[in-house]
């Protein structure tokens, strides 16, 4: 079992610029999150940019899942170990070139391993947000991780309306000349703005830990992934939960004897992560089904009775006013934490996401109340990411903070991929012929809203019987208080864990 105490380091050299250390860490998340959508609105041309098949195509999106899902808790141990900058700046120094990558070649397979690369850099939001608790002084941190934290909704509203843009009017390859851009631009500021953090977690790395993890992850989510067309009850999708389920134990049972565990499944069983996790899977779900079926439905023919013919732009920038919602309400979920804990703003966040179901569900004809409504699931989507890691790290040891937000992460990024089958078989099977060409039915969208709300009210359900939020709560003590949680500088915690 990972010690919490950290281990010696010299004292980071402090920041020219303290108060640039949040903007730029959040404008990192935000380009990290944009990665996340940025291929959606291309995927219908890629077979006649690239030749692929449409079954290949879908690896573009397919593969950043995965390689997000591996990586996130792996680096953010990693982060803890060796230095959560380090990190940070080998993260963006991989989605920068993966992005040059894609932008140099119209090959499928280049294609996919630049997304790959890509989607491995979705460890710099937990890393963000550790580095945050290491670096700000207690009044700031919860508003901080909020803005942090929601930068991975942010995003990925944001890049699809951007993405449909430049491919309508530009080279498809442009975008990822920005996204190579953006990357390497980030890698300045972090290397002039951020610090290193004296916080560090002692042990050594878990290979097998490691390597346990990334296979049970591997077969899990590609048996989600790939289920719908390789059927569901297929030998390989079986075969493949199957082995995911066996490895999965095996690494259970492995990590619970490691010295030094890749996951600290102790701390990770108590109730106050478990159901945080749990939650976390949940919103996720309930959120990425916004994403998907939005643009989807507002493009769908006239010939449909409910689809509204609207271009790839326009149905991109119908998220556009939800992801603004949420850099509005990063704050306001922080104040809210604050003054009544995080659970209260987790339980409030689910219960707003089902109410914009609801919304949606009764408004599907009109595509301004249908913006208006994925506003609102997008808005509790803000407060439910905001207060997600604040759950997390009143719960866990300050040297196990990246490590546990990468697993939070890693449960939204599995939440995402189950809504994706989801919608996938609801819309596949729920149809019928339009116009001579077959199409979902409106009851297959209203069906996804009622599932989603199911999702946010299991969400609820689950943050209900998380350990209410008192004064103190939690594992994070120190001198610093911030309403209902308690935060502690990097220094003060070395200080009194080496006493």
């Amino acid at each position: 079992m990972s010690s919490a105490i950290p281990a010696p380091a010299p004292a980071p050299a402090a920041s020219p610029h303290p108060r640039a250390v949040v903007p730029v860490l959040a404008f990192c998340g935000m380009v990290v999150a944009v990665m996340q959508t940025l291929v959606v609105p291309l995927l219908p041309h890629v077979p006649d940019l690239t030749g692929a098949s449409p079954g290949a195509a879908g690896w573009l999106v397919t593969i950043t899942l995965l390689t997000g899902a591996v990586f996130t808790p792996v680096l953010g141990r990693v982060g803890d170990m060796y230095g959560k900058r380090r990190v940070l700046l080998a993260s963006l120094g991989v989605l920068t070139a993966g992005s040059a990558l894609c932008a140099v070649s119209s090959d499928i397979g280049v294609l996919i391993t630049g997304r790959a690369l890509q989607g491995a850099a979705l460890a710099v939001i937990p890393l963000g947000i550790s580095i945050i608790r290491d670096e700000l002084p207690a009044e700031r941190v919860l508003s901080s991780i909020a803005l942090m934290s929601s930068t991975l909704g942010i995003g990925a509203a944001i890049g699809l309306p951007v993405a449909a843009v430049v491919i309508e009017n530009f080279d498809w390859h442009t975008m990822f000349w920005a996204s190579a851009a953006l990357g390497l631009l980030d890698l300045l500021l972090v290397l002039w703005i951020v610090p290193e953090s004296a916080v560090r977690s002692r042990g050594s790395f878990d290979v097998l830990g490691t390597l346990g993890l990334t296979g049970s992850l591997v077969g899990l989510l590609l048996a989600i992934t790939q289920g719908a067309d390789w059927g569901w009850t297929s030998a390989r999708t079986l075969g493949l939960l199957g082995a995911s389920v066996v490895v999965g134990v095996l690494w259970g049972r492995y990590e619970l004897r490691a010295r030094s565990p890749m996951v600290d499944l102790r701390v990770s069983a108590r109730p106050a992560v478990l159901l945080t996790n749990v939650a976390a899977l949940l919103i996720g779900f309930a959120f990425y089904a916004n994403s998907l079926v939005t643009g989807q439905m507002v493009q769908e023919p006239t010939s449909t009775g409910y689809g509204l013919g609207a271009s790839i732009v326009v149905s991109g920038l119908c998220l556009l006013p939800g992801g603004l919602a949420m850099v509005a309400l990063s704050p306001v979920s922080a104040r809210i934490s604050a003054a009544r804990g995080p659970r209260t703003a987790l339980a409030l966040a689910a219960v707003v996401m089902a109410v914009g179901y609801v919304v949606r569900f009764f408004t599907s004809h009109s595509l301004w109340l249908i913006v208006a409504g994925a506003t609102v699931v997008a808005s509790g989507t803000a407060i439910a990411y905001s207060a997600l890691p604040a759950l997390v790290m009143r719960a866990v040891p300050v040297s196990e903070t990246a490590a546990a937000n990468g697993l939070n992460t890693l449960m939204r990024s599995v939440g995402q991929a189950c809504c994706s089958a989801v919608v996938a078989a609801v819309l596949a099977h729920v149809t019928f012929v339009a116009d001579g060409r077959t199409a979902p039915t409106l009851h297959a969208y209203l069906l996804i809203f009622l599932i989603a709300a199911g999702a946010a009210l299991a969400a609820l359900g689950a943050t209900l019987f998380l350990p209410s939020d008192r004064p103190g709560a939690g594992a994070t003590r120190g001198p610093g208080r911030t309403g209902g949680t308690v935060t502690v500088s990097a220094s003060a915690t070395a200080a009194r864990e080496s006493a």
